[in-house]
Order: structure tokens, then C-alpha cells, then sequence
């Protein structure tokens, strides 16, 4: 009877040493240097983070949305990021979205006068990679951004998983027949150049207004269009569209790695016919190892608007590859 009423006297007093003893291990454990470290080490996910929002560019500015393997979306000419909102919404459930916008497009200052606009811009997105230490995105680029995700991809290989081009080819002057060059299309360039710049308000957006009407079926779109040409820097503009008419990327096609799927749209009611089409993007791909050219019939230019279903089943098989 004494030892079992000493035991129970006694119990209250281990208890509290025991409490005492645990205490201080958390203590002496949160002083230990290695647990701190450990605590206060940040996450790869959290410096990703922070370097986006330290990523300051005067060439592009960059929205990111969702969580999940990385895509980069890149819009064309004086287009907004917003003509990738739709995609950028969906696949932000699965994939963390990287909205580009370039600077002079769209109402977006532009400080570089009639300097060069796409080789600066393609040199950005690669520091923009880099100092996020993004693992090989996939990119996903229309018209001139496809232009410069080609281009990004053969500068730097190693920073690109695949591209995406929609409705762009290596070189946009091929239009003008297979003979073309950068130097038999710098006088067309120069010349869309000076009527840019010096075409007034209700001229350049007539003009505008007709150039939509052939690249989107959509009258959404082409209204859209419309408005980001007119809210754009004209010198950007002008630059920019010199830059896409004298540029060739068909010479680096051969030595690519990086696996590219080019979509290309056809439309017999207003577009280009089905087999102009598949000769043209035919002759100006072949040169890029396993090269995978996707037609899109019943659409223009803008295929996410003119053919929203199909490009979404097309952005998820090449995601999924």
C-alpha cells in the first residue's frame, strides 16, 4: 500500500519533468543550425515564384497563372496576352501558364524607337528561363510568337521542351513565292514600315479593320484585332512587322532537336485553299527533323477563335506527348 502511494505521489512530478525535458528539446532543436536551415530554406517552387516577381523586362512583361509543368504562351503581332486567356484558363488547372506580353503591343509602352523588336524580345524570354529556372517549358507561340519561340529554340536548345507554332512560318516572306529572301523583301518591309508610321488614325484603322476580316472569321476577334493594332506603339508596330517580313529561321531548321508541331490553318471560303496551304507550310518545314504539320480546315489566321474546339483538342495532345 506505501509503494503504491508513493508511485502516485510521484507521478505529478514525472509528468511535469517529462513536459520540462520535452520542452527543451524543442528548444535546443529550433536552435540547432542544420533545423533552422532547413526551415528557412525555401522550396524550388517558392524561388521560381520570387524570381518571376523580381523579372523585370522593358521588351515583355509576364503573367503567371496555375500551378503544374510550365507553358509559355507567346501572341503575335500588336496582339494582347488576352488572345490566350480562353487557353491560359483552362490549362491553368493542370499547368502553371506563362502569359507573355510584348512591349508596344496592345497599349504596353515601348521605349526602343524603330530598333530591332523580335531578336531583343526572343533574348528576354531566354533570361526569363533562366533566372526563374524553369525546366524546359513547353511553348506555345502565334504568328510572330511562334516566330520567336522557333527562334528561341534554336538559340537556345537547351532552354525549350517543344514548341507549339500555330499558323507561322520560319520565314513569314516565303509568301511571296519560293524565291524569296530577307534581302528581296527588306524594300516590301520598308515600305509597310513608312505607311505604318505615317498612315493617320481613321486610315491605319480602316486598314486594320480589313487586314482582321481576312485573318479571323470571328467577328469577336476581329474586333479584338482591331483595337490592340490601334492601342499599339506605331513604332513597335512598324518595327515588329519589319522584323517578321526580313527574317528567315529556315537556315537553323536542320540542326533543331527540338521537337516542333507546326498547325497551319485552311479555309475554302475566304482562307487560303487546302492545297496551297499543304504545299506551302510542306516546302518551308522540310527541313526540320520530324517536323509534325497539323492542318485546321474551316479556319484563318486566329485558329483558337475560328476553330476553338479542334485547337484545344490539338494544344492537349501536343501537352500530352
Amino acid at each position: 500500500m506505501f509503494h503504491a502511494t508513493l508511485k502516485g505521489a510521484c507521478a505529478p512530478r514525472r509528468a511535469r519533468l517529462m513536459l520540462m525535458a520535452g520542452a527543451l528539446f524543442a528548444i535546443l532543436s529550433a536552435l540547432d543550425p542544420r533545423r533552422a536551415h532547413a526551415q528557412a530554406a525555401p522550396s524550388a517552387a517558392a524561388q521560381s515564384a520570387a524570381a518571376q516577381s523580381a523579372f523585370a523586362s522593358d521588351r515583355l512583361s509576364i503573367e503567371v497563372v496555375g500551378q503544374g509543368p510550365d507553358v509559355i504562351l507567346i501572341p503575335g503581332l500588336v496582339s494582347s496576352r488576352e488572345v490566350w486567356r480562353e487557353t491560359a484558363d483552362r490549362l491553368k488547372a493542370t499547368h502553371r501558364v506563362h502569359l507573355v506580353q510584348l512591349a508596344g503591343f496592345a497599349g504596353e509602352p515601348w521605349t526602343h524607337g524603330d530598333g530591332a523588336f523580335v531578336e531583343p524580345a526572343v533574348e528576354e524570354l531566354a533570361r526569363y528561363i533562366r533566372e526563374t529556372g524553369l525546366q524546359r517549358p513547353a511553348v506555345i507561340g502565334h504568328s510572330m510568337g511562334a516566330l520567336s519561340g522557333l527562334m528561341l529554340a534554336q538559340r537556345h536548345p537547351a532552354l525549350v521542351g517543344r514548341l507549339l507554332s500555330v499558323d507561322s512560318l520560319p520565314f513569314y516572306s516565303a509568301l511571296f513565292g519560293p524565291t524569296a529572301t530577307p534581302e528581296s523583301a527588306r524594300p516590301f518591309a520598308e515600305q509597310a514600315m513608312a505607311g505604318i508610321l505615317s498612315a493617320d488614325d481613321a486610315t491605319l484603322r480602316a486598314q486594320q479593320t480589313a487586314s482582321a476580316a481576312g485573318l479571323s472569321k470571328t467577328p469577336g476577334m476581329q474586333a479584338q484585332m482591331v483595337g490592340w493594332s490601334m492601342a499599339s506603339d506605331r513604332h513597335a508596330f512598324a518595327a515588329a512587322l519589319r522584323d517578321v517580313m526580313t527574317t528567315d529561321a529556315r537556315p537553323g531548321l536542320a540542326a533543331m532537336t527540338t521537337p516542333v508541331t507546326a498547325l497551319y490553318a485552311a479555309d475554302a471560303k475566304g482562307g487560303a485553299p487546302a492545297a496551297m496551304a499543304d504545299a506551302l507550310w510542306t516546302r518551308e518545314y522540310a527541313a526540320l527533323p520530324n517536323a509534325r504539320l497539323v492542318r485546321v480546315d474551316g479556319s484563318r489566321h486566329f485558329i483558337m477563335a475560328d476553330q476553338p474546339e479542334r485547337f484545344t483538342e490539338l494544344v492537349d495532345a501536343f501537352l500530352a506527348d
